[in-house]
């Protein structure tokens, strides 16, 4: 991934930047910008609705990052999962509506499939971390991008 639009500064708070799900999240966010940018006015809060609810994917996973306990990392995980459930809601309705094109609904559906499958594995790692009592609650988070899946790809 090209990360020269990132800032350098590192400190282990900022961590989440490495997590593939997070910079998945990002390049959903941006798609969903230049799908929605577009919308004619009299649809604006409709595109203003569906930007914000993929922006809060990739905070609240960073949110859950920060957090130190594994409940309240769960927590914000299961609130970006919710919000992924609700733009893909919105890229139904809106192609039903012939709002977008197919073309623009099967790209976000695409990686909307792929952050949902990817949040669900790391929930799923997170639970076990904690039921094992494996959790180190410091901001370095025991999980990796082996728990998303296979690399940004997959």
């Amino acid at each position: 991934m090209d990360e020269s639009w990132m800032s350098p500064r590192r400190n282990a708070n900022r961590g989440y930047r490495k997590l593939v799900v997070w910079q998945d999240a990002v390049d959903y966010y941006v798609l969903t910008c230049r799908i929605f940018r577009a919308f004619p006015y009299g649809l604006r809060r409709v595109a203003s609705n569906q930007i914000a609810a993929v922006d809060s994917i990739h905070r609240n996973i960073a949110e859950g990052y920060c957090r130190r306990t594994a409940s309240d990392y769960l927590r914000f995980l299961n609130v970006a999962l919710s919000s992924v459930g609700e733009s893909v809601s919105g890229l139904h309705t809106y192609r039903k509506a012939g709002q977008i094109t197919q073309a623009d609904f099967e790209e976000g559906d695409s990686s909307a499939y792929k952050i949902e499958n990817g949040l669900a594995r790391l929930l799923e790692r997170v639970a076990i971390a904690r039921e094992q009592g494996q959790w180190d609650e410091s901001f370095f988070v025991q999980e990796s991008n082996a728990a998303y899946g296979e690399g940004r790809d997959g």
